[in-house]
């Protein structure tokens, strides 16, 4: 399952298959006017910008109906799942169903955002960062000038305004979005049928999954009334249909040069495998000892899981001679085009620039892991109290010299999570951190200052333990009344989980500084080849994923595997000759529900489809729409093919999962008696 450009790859690549994860603002017109004799309209294309739905936790959705209802996947809302479930009730598990507006469960501390409107500030922001200044200089004043401009948005739209960096700092555009904080569970499947088949058929295909979830946004304690939703298709997609998927991609490498590839498969991908597959194996020892661990860990379990699986893949795909050798040759003869040429020479050194910068930050590498990204303290609690601890340093800054993510225009989110009222278990606590600290005294060494620091003379579990017990920073008021009091109420707190996040905040700060400057080099550099490219291919093409609305297209188009036709469209009937062929054993058993209600199910009716339609991790939840801009699908997955999609895209095999319409109108109706729900979805209103 997925759950976070001006080139000449990309031009290359799009004449020949359909690739592209195009920006609203800019749409590929002409390319599916000449191919597939489409018009994509500014109608056509606000309609659905505005129907589209990102889940800050990670995901995608749509509104369906005019009365607030969306949809995602179910493992796009696990997480909040887990959060309004306890011991006595598993809705991640068992399912959810709520048959009236009272019976709607309010999500814990989940943010949507629908994207308003995009606005172009490059020409302010490069403004603001004279030619030549160096990284560290240049970065701060980048900052600031970001900072003005959301904040300046913010103040005058209250809507969230969120600066995006395209084209590695080609370009930058203002994003504006109507947050929704007041969102409320309607409908979830059980697990075992919205993830049928578990780890052995993630990524695979045929699926028969029924990957949804339900919810509805409110305001002002009523459901929203909304303009822009989309039409419920029974009829759903054919094979050849033309279909689109608009969705927020979190990340791809597409952009990146040889250099900065070759860290990722050579150094980021297997460090970042090797602590997943240690996770993995953590959790799920602790989740075999009873029925109460699998439910605490269950959602980290499957994001652990999932990304094992997806990085493995896209680890797979950069060892690939061929496609490496690829990427390798288009950077080789552009180069080639830009050598002896002075209006480019810019761009010409940017490469070796990106090499250098790329070189640096692995040499910090381990230690910004471990530190400024907390893999050596792996906890909620450490979390809360470095937010605390570093709120109470960055908010008396002025705006536009404080962290980004204490910026004024990040202030409503970060209170949203600061403060919410989701369960936080001690015993997985304590199991994840001393589990994180042990990592931590390997790979530095149990002699290390900080080490011996950290661990205050104690072995891991002990200092685990003593940290988690003794800490306040689960308590909601007292992080209120912390955050309120700002340095001095953090300082007087003496808590000591604060206290080991203040011991280890200025390496991990300075850790931070020093990625972030190569990064501003990066990015000037990168936008000199952007600037290059442009004058000698044209600006046609699309840039890397940044978990921001894209537009991507394709077909409905089944692939060969092995020397078999794999066909674009599974059944109903295949879910239960499925599980019939697995013996009914897990993870292919068939929920009570489905097994007694056979017999009502229309079998024919297509179940899950593949696409040619370009999508990573982030597009989960994503809406599939015909030409009319119906509602089709749902993405869910990618087979094992697409996982190379993060570097390279190619239609060879390579296809996005989705989920079928005509399949969700049919169990809601006949599995799960929700008849009001499947309703509301073909009528587009409720009663």
């Amino acid at each position: 399952m997925l759950m976070v450009s001006a080139c000449s790859m990309t031009l290359t690549l799009a004449a020949r298959a359909d690739e592209g994860m195009w920006l609203f603002n800019q749409p590929p017109r002409q390319m599916l006017k000449e191919r597939y004799q489409f018009d994509a309209t500014d109608p056509w294309l606000e309609h659905l910008q505005k129907s589209s739905v990102r889940f800050n936790s990670g995901g995608s959705g749509s509104f369906v109906s005019e009365d607030g209802l969306l949809i995602s996947n179910h493992h796009v809302g696990a997480d909040a799942l887990q959060k309004v479930s306890n011991e006595k009730t598993n809705y991640l598990r068992d399912g959810f169903y709520a048959h009236s507006e009272a019976e709607e469960i309010k999500c814990l501390d989940l943010e949507l955002n629908v994207l308003q409107s995009i606005e172009d500030v490059t020409a302010r922001v490069n403004a603001a960062v004279p030619k030549d200044l160096d990284p560290a200089k240049a970065f701060l004043a980048r900052r600031k000038v970001i900072a003005e401009i959301e904040k300046e948005s913010l103040d005058k739209t209250g809507l969230r305004s969120d600066v995006v960096t395209l084209w590695q700092g080609g370009a930058y555009h203002l994003y504006r979005y109507k947050r929704y904080t007041d969102v409320r569970l309607v409908f979830a499947p059980e697990q075992q049928i919205a993830f049928y088949g578990g780890d052995p058929d993630n990524f695979e295909f045929p699926r028969y999954d029924l990957d949804i979830c339900l919810f509805r946004a409110y305001e002002n304690g009523k459901p929203v009334h909304v303009k822009n939703y989309l039409r419920f298709s029974t009829a759903g997609a054919q094979v050849g249909d033309l279909i689109f998927v608009s969705g927020h991609p979190g990340h791809t490498s597409r952009l990146l040069t040889t250099a900065e590839l070759e860290y990722y498969r050579d150094v980021a991908l297997p460090y970042r495998l090797s602590t997943l597959k240690r996770l993995e194996v953590l959790l799920g020892t602790w989740s075999a000892r009873s029925q109460e661990n699998a439910r605490r860990a269950r959602d980290d379990f499957f994001g652990v899981q999932n990304s094992r699986k997806a990085f493995d893949g896209r680890l797979a795909g950069l060892l690939d001679p061929d496609l490496f050798g690829q990427k390798a040759k288009e950077e080789a003869d552009f180069r080639a085009r830009l050598a002896g040429k002075p209006e480019f020479a810019d761009a010409a050194a940017a490469y070796d620039k990106i090499a250098e910068a790329t070189r640096v930050m692995a040499t910090q590498a381990k230690r910004y892991r471990l530190l400024e990204q907390g893999a050596a303290f792996n906890s909620e609690s450490f979390g809360i109290a470095r937010t605390l601890l570093r709120a109470g340093e960055e908010r008396p800054k002025p705006n536009g010299e404080r962290l980004r993510e204490y910026s004024d225009s990040s202030k409503e989110s970060l209170e949203l999570g600061l403060f919410s009222e989701k369960p936080i278990y001690n015993d997985l606590e304590i199991l994840t951190l001393s589990d994180s600290l042990t990592f931590l005294a390997t790979e530095l060494g149990p002699t290390n200052e900080l080490v011996v620091k950290a661990l205050a003379g104690k072995s891991p579990r002990e200092r685990a333990v003593e940290l988690i017990t003794q800490t306040k920073v689960r308590d909601v008021a007292f992080r209120k009344k912390l955050y309120e009091g700002g340095a001095s109420a953090v300082s007087a707190a003496n808590d000591p989980m604060i206290e080991l996040a203040r011991l280890v905040d200025p390496e991990a700060r300075a850790l931070r500084k020093v990625m972030e400057e190569q990064d501003e080099t990066k990015q000037q550099a990168h936008a000199a080849i952007a600037r290059a490219r442009n004058a000698i291919l044209g600006t046609s093409g699309y840039p890397d994923a940044t978990f921001t609305l894209r537009l991507s297209f394709g077909t409905v188009k089944g692939y060969e595997e092995d020397g078999k036709q794999v066909l674009a469209f599974t059944t109903l009937a295949g879910l239960y000759e499925r599980a019939k062929e697995m013996q009914n054993k897990p993870p292919f058993d068939l929920p009570p529900r489905w097994e007694k209600r056979k017999s009502r199910l229309d079998l024919k009716t297509t179940y899950n489809f593949v696409s040619t339609a370009d999508i990573i991790g982030g597009n989960s939840g994503s809406p599939v729409v015909n030409r009319a801009g119906e509602f089709v699908g749902i993405i869910f997955d990618g087979n094992l093919q697409s996982l190379s999609w993060d570097d390279v895209y190619s239609d060879k095999q390579g296809r996005a999962t989705s989920v079928s319409s005509p399949a969700i109108v049919e169990a809601l109706n006949k599995v799960y008696d929700a008849k009001d729900l499947a309703n509301e979805l073909v009528n587009g209103r409720r009663k």
